[in-house]
């Protein structure tokens, strides 16, 4: 590092910022906090490794400063960081797995106890999409009274043949609940990304800089005209089984799609500018938590967010039919 300048090597090691390059107090306080937060997250290393992929970890270019994102989710600015060695599951916690969890805990989510949840108005019988109450600013999200991970449409519709599809309406404390259980943690938004980005370093996509390389789709988004018209070229018009698309160049299953999914941090547009470059994580509070992956609704038009360096937030009580998780575990 030179007088005045701040610098990363060609290793991309992380650098955090010397006193030439602090501007106040205020920054260094920040700074300071945030590595103590970062030192202070609870560990994760009792649960099983079945289903799950190590991770060696290290230092790797986290968001994006591209055209395509959106700056005010506070994607950019491209930043070195560096995370420890951790487990992460392959895919999302599948309606198999969750169902495992609430026989040996008898665990209620939230959806089930407050009597309903969010459906995409696509995916209900017409009747049911005609007569049920709309999201004011999103009319194509309904209020499915009875709507809950085991009844994923509201009454009537099941699980039975959707073992290997993702859990959905669930919390984020719901995710948590089961995290615990299983002696695992939900990732940090820095874990998410390195794992997402499979070893490639910048790429738009888990797998490259192409949307559909060959002509090939690799994830399961939108396409056609949103909310209206699904053209499923992708093969699947809602939800799609785990391991329905090519992994990543880690081992990992739809990092973009399918299902949105929670990390631990509380979301911040601009705590990352502030904070330590070795196993970040988010503000210590906040009113929303970190989603991140995109999911089977996500469309170019609105909402290209299927990007590996996109974000979303969502209040943790929040419950809706494309949202899921996976968990991490760190090492011993």
């Amino acid at each position: 590092m030179r007088a005045g300048h701040c610098t990363v090597t060609d290793k991309l090691r992380p650098v955090e910022l010397s006193a030439c390059c602090v501007p106040s107090r205020l920054r260094a306080e920040r700074l300071l906090s945030s590595r103590l937060h970062a030192q202070a997250r609870p560990k994760a290393v009792r649960g099983a490794t079945d289903g799950m992929v190590a991770l060696a970890g290290g230092a790797f270019r986290m968001g994006t400063d591209d055209r395509s994102g959106f700056p005010a989710d506070g994607e950019g600015p491209v930043r070195v960081v560096e995370v420890d060695p951790f487990l992460i599951d392959a895919t999302a916690v599948t309606n198999a797995a969750f169902t495992h969890f609430v026989l040996a805990t008898g665990y209620r989510t939230e959806a089930e106890m407050l009597g309903w949840s969010f459906v995409f108005a696509g995916d209900l019988p017409p009747a049911l999409a005609a007569s049920a109450r709309r999201a004011d600013a999103t009319p194509w999200w309904c209020r499915v009274d009875g709507a809950h991970w085991r009844q994923p449409q509201g009454p009537g519709s099941t699980i039975e043949d959707r073992g290997t599809c993702p859990v959905v309406h669930v919390s984020w404390n719901d995710a948590q609940a089961y995290a615990e259980w299983a002696g695992k943690r939900l990732p940090t938004e820095a874990e998410w990304e390195y794992a997402a980005r499979g070893g490639l370093d910048q790429a738009m996509y888990p797998w490259g800089s192409e949307l559909t390389p060959g002509g090939t789709h690799m994830c399961n988004i939108w396409q056609g005209q949103f909310p209206t018209l699904n053209l499923a070229q992708d093969g699947y018009v809602g939800i799609c089984p785990v391991k329905a698309f090519p992994p990543n160049g880690f081992g990992l299953y739809e990092m973009s799609g399918n299902v949105w999914e929670w990390c631990a941090d509380w979301f911040s547009p601009d705590h990352h500018r502030h904070a330590t470059s070795r196993n970040p994580v988010g503000p210590m509070d906040g009113w929303a938590r970190v989603m991140r992956g995109g999911s089977y609704l996500c469309h170019e038009s609105y909402c290209n967010r299927y990007r590996v360096a996109a974000r979303t937030k969502q209040t943790p009580d929040s419950a809706s039919s494309n949202v899921g998780f996976r968990c991490v575990r760190d090492m011993r």
